[in-house]
């Protein structure tokens, strides 16, 4: 989460090589609004800082022991941070970075130019997804302002019975009310209200209508909880009612965005295109 005193882009950098490493911390030293917090230099290392550090931006290079870089995002699932920018010497790998949606794809060796270039791109992106949150939550926030201010998420119930245990997604039986406590209070969430769920590290955060509840839940557990006819998980981090979308765009390399009927943009993986319009059932 950005640092809200000092509006400060919290930073992990994983590089096999030190000097790779080095160029990367020394470019961000010069950049005000990013703090480094943490230096990988394999693979396992840096899937363990950023599970434990939770930075907003990943630089991670490619080619490393242990794991590569797309293994590396691949074993943090739902833990890999909002931004990331790949720094390798390795251009062949472009095209799949972006289907990961990673925000830059930076090439060894790189000038201050064009380090700077990805950087300023990766803050105007995290800005404007913090922007989004904070015009859809302030208003329900408001009431809950000292149970978030001691860190506590809403604990997440079923109205009419208890939360499912891990296994295979069922769309038969899911809820049509979901309870959110935070405290004393618990507010009553009719389901079909649902607008989007988006992960929020160990948390996730449901939009519905004006209101956004933060739940102490994964991804992962909301998707076994929804009726699969209904919601469907259109991005690792991303969860949409398919009743509220309204328009799709879809982009030459595959990816694309949705667009739900308030207005919210939200990206649609490469490889979830094809459920996504079935289940819209598009010809």
């Amino acid at each position: 989460m950005l640092d809200g005193a000092r509006g400060v882009v919290r930073a992990v950098v994983a590089d096999d090589e030190p000097a790779g490493r080095e160029a990367v911390v020394t470019l961000l030293a010069e950049e005000p609004k990013v703090q480094v917090i943490g230096q990988a230099s394999n693979g396992n290392e840096a899937i363990e800082m950023v599970r434990r550090t939770r930075p907003d931006l990943l630089f991670l290079d490619v080619q490393m022991p242990d794991a590569d870089g797309f293994g590396v995002l691949a074993a943090l699932g739902d833990d890999v941070p909002r931004g990331v920018i790949f720094v390798t010497a390795h251009d062949q790998h472009a095209l799949r970075a972006f289907d990961v949606h990673a925000l830059d794809y930076v090439l060894k060796p790189f000038g201050r130019i064009r380090f700077r270039a990805a950087v300023t791109r990766a803050l105007e992106r995290l800005s404007a997804l913090d922007a989004l949150t904070l015009q859809r939550t302030l208003a329900s926030m408001a009431a809950d302002r000292a149970a978030r201010a001691a860190g506590v998420p809403g604990e997440l119930t079923i109205a009419d019975g208890p939360l499912p245990l891990p296994g295979p997604r069922a769309p038969r039986a899911a809820p049509r009310r979901i309870g959110v406590r935070t405290g004393t209070r618990t507010v009553l969430v009719d389901v079909p209200d649902v607008d989007w769920i988006e992960a929020a590290g160990d948390y996730a955060r449901i939009h519905a209508g004006k209101h956004v509840y933060l739940v102490s839940q994964r991804m992962q557990s909301l998707e076994r909880l929804l009726d699969s006819r209904e919601f469907l998980r259109v991005h690792r981090s991303l969860i949409v009612n398919l009743s509220r979308v309204r328009e799709l765009h879809r982009e030459s390399d595959g990816g694309g965005m949705l667009v739900l009927t308030n207005g919210v943009r939200l990206r649609v993986a490469r490889g979830r295109w094809e459920e996504l319009e079935t289940a819209l059932r598009v010809w």
